[in-house]
Parts: C-alpha cells; sequence; structure tokens
C-alpha cells in the first residue's frame, strides 16, 4: 500500500444553490464538478477525507452519485446541514460508505500534533491549553484564525476549493501570521 496522507476540507455545499451567491459559479452543477476535480486532484485513492460539515444538500441518489465519483476513504465530521432538526443525520448521507460513521466530533494526530476536529469554531478546544490544534469549518472563510484553529473550507481563499493536509494549512496560517 502507498503512503496515506490525511486531508482536510468543509463546506462543500454539494448541490446549495445559495452557495453561487459567493461562490464564482454560474449553476449548481458547474460549482458540483469543479470541486469535484479540486477534490480528485489532491487526493489519492488510500488517503483519508476528514470532510469537517456540510457535504451535500443533494438528494440522496445525487449525493451517492458525488460521494462515489470522489477519491479516498471519507470520513465526515456532522455539519448543521448534515442533520435534521433533531439531530438525526439526513437519509442522504447514512447510506454513504464512509470509513468510519459520521460523528460531531474527532481528534487525530497529524505530524505529532493533536488535532480537535468539529464544524463549529471553538475558543477553547480539547488541550488546546497544551498545544493542540482546532481545524473547523461553518464560516465559510469569513472568520479569522484564533490562536491554533482555523477554517479548512473550500471558500477559504488559500484551500482552492479543495482538500489540503494538515502541513499545508499550518503552513498557509503561519505564512498569514508573518504577514499579519
Amino acid at each position: 500500500m502507498a503512503f496515506t496522507q490525511h486531508l482536510f476540507t468543509s463546506d462543500s455545499h454539494f448541490g446549495h444553490q445559495l452557495m453561487l451567491k459567493f461562490r464564482p459559479f454560474s449553476t449548481v452543477e458547474e460549482m458540483d464538478e469543479h470541486l469535484i476535480e479540486m477534490w480528485n486532484a489532491v487526493v489519492r485513492p488510500d488517503d483519508i477525507v476528514w470532510h469537517v460539515g456540510d457535504f451535500s444538500c443533494h438528494d440522496e441518489a445525487r449525493t451517492k452519485q458525488i460521494f462515489n465519483r470522489l477519491q479516498g476513504r471519507k470520513r465526515l465530521i456532522l455539519g448543521n446541514h448534515d442533520v435534521h432538526g433533531d439531530g438525526s443525520v439526513r437519509k442522504s448521507l447514512r447510506g454513504l460508505a464512509w470509513d468510519q460513521p459520521p460523528t460531531h466530533y474527532a481528534e487525530v494526530k497529524q505530524a505529532g500534533e493533536r488535532v480537535i476536529l468539529h464544524h463549529y469554531a471553538m475558543r477553547t478546544w480539547s488541550a488546546s491549553v497544551h498545544g493542540s490544534w482546532h481545524l473547523y469549518g461553518h464560516s465559510h472563510g469569513r472568520l479569522p484564525a484564533y490562536g491554533r484553529s482555523r477554517d479548512c473550507g473550500v471558500d477559504c481563499p488559500d484551500t482552492g476549493y479543495g482538500p489540503m493536509t494538515f502541513q499545508a494549512l499550518m503552513a498557509a496560517m503561519r505564512d498569514a501570521e508573518v504577514v499579519s
């Protein structure tokens, strides 16, 4: 087996018409195809992609079609558009072949660092006082990084509408610190 890398992204919002107000696409189909292309440009079949919420607003059939076109082993951190009002996972997402069951929260190790994954930005998170990192979505690139946390969503200026490695996300964060 080839080297497996972990990549992170969020807020694809496949099929979400409202996203066209904020993204440079004319149609949902154009947006979906671009997001699929950007995903598959960086993800290899054995890679693990952590999608930190708001995966798709399509119906079950179209969501499954898109899911099956995306390379890699996919893991979902649930976002507000991934669940119903009662908190149950949307049917269009439940039947997909996720690498692990979708969850609201996860912790992973990357480059020897503890990384906390949650759809929403947090001011404090598990082990934040001990140097852990936090990746979130939901804010569509409009919320500035805070301490060792940042948005990893497709709408961030540095993500290019696709998943990124932890190292690339942190390098971009350090570069922003130098500039400010």
